[in-house]
């Protein structure tokens, strides 16, 4: 366990550890479980800036991880693909990728963003533009790339220069998108970021034969609120 965390933080870390243990009876050994929760926590801890969230930022994490590792297994029918959005940050365009995407497939498709410099927050300009698609960005953060999620991916979208080098898993689609980093951008310039987006979502999950439940792009919808 990190040892930077008090002990009323560690202890609700155990007794999340306890409700994982419950979700995924039969799925995963306690003491796997506990290794991977004390790896999302030394990772959320790193980067938050705010150490009161880690418990909560980390089991999310770690929720995310676990159904992953279930996925690459082929254990887990929840959905028909799984697409993993990879930014610099993971608080800019993934999280608006990763927005649009649960927006048009009504969640039918499992979407995570990451970052590959994760600074432990989402942009507030950026939570503003996933505001106006009807959507509460109050619960989002920016999470670490992990090879775990990544090798549960069916499809994963590298978004712009600065990422770096991504490691994709053999047999796991690879998007290269060149889209602007809206990060500290003024919220126009984050709209037409989000617009391009929005955009090349559709084109992929019409390629996935998953039709968007929402025919309006996000520019529109967001002229309408």
């Amino acid at each position: 366990m990190n040892k930077s965390l008090d002990p009323a933080t560690q202890h609700q870390i155990e007794r999340m550890v306890d409700d994982l243990c419950s979700e995924f009876a039969g799925d995963f050994a306690r003491a796997q479980i506990e290794e991977v929760m004390a790896d999302s926590v030394e990772r959320i801890a790193g980067t938050a800036r705010f150490h009161d969230f880690v418990p909560l930022m980390a089991y999310r994490f770690r929720c995310e991880r676990l159904k992953a590792i279930r996925r690459a297994r082929g254990e887990d029918a929840e959905s028909t693909w799984d697409v993993v959005f990879v930014g610099l940050s993971g608080g800019g365009r993934g999280q608006i990728a990763a927005a649009v995407t649960a927006k048009l497939s009504e969640r039918l498709v499992s979407v995570h963003s990451a970052g590959t410099a994760t600074r432990g927050e989402i942009d507030p300009q950026v939570r503003a533009a996933i505001a106006e698609l009807g959507l509460d960005p109050s619960e989002e953060f920016s999470r670490p790339v992990t090879d775990d999620i990544l090798r549960g991916a069916d499809v994963i979208a590298a978004m712009g220069h600065s990422v770096g080098v991504v490691d994709v898993p053999e047999g796991v689609r690879h998007e290269d998108w060149r889209v602007g980093d809206p990060i500290g951008a003024p919220l126009e310039e984050i709209r037409r970021v989000r617009d391009d987006i929005d955009y090349r979502v559709r084109a992929l999950l019409a390629e996935l034969g998953v039709r968007p439940t929402h025919g309006a792009p996000a520019s529109e919808s967001a002229a309408v609120r």
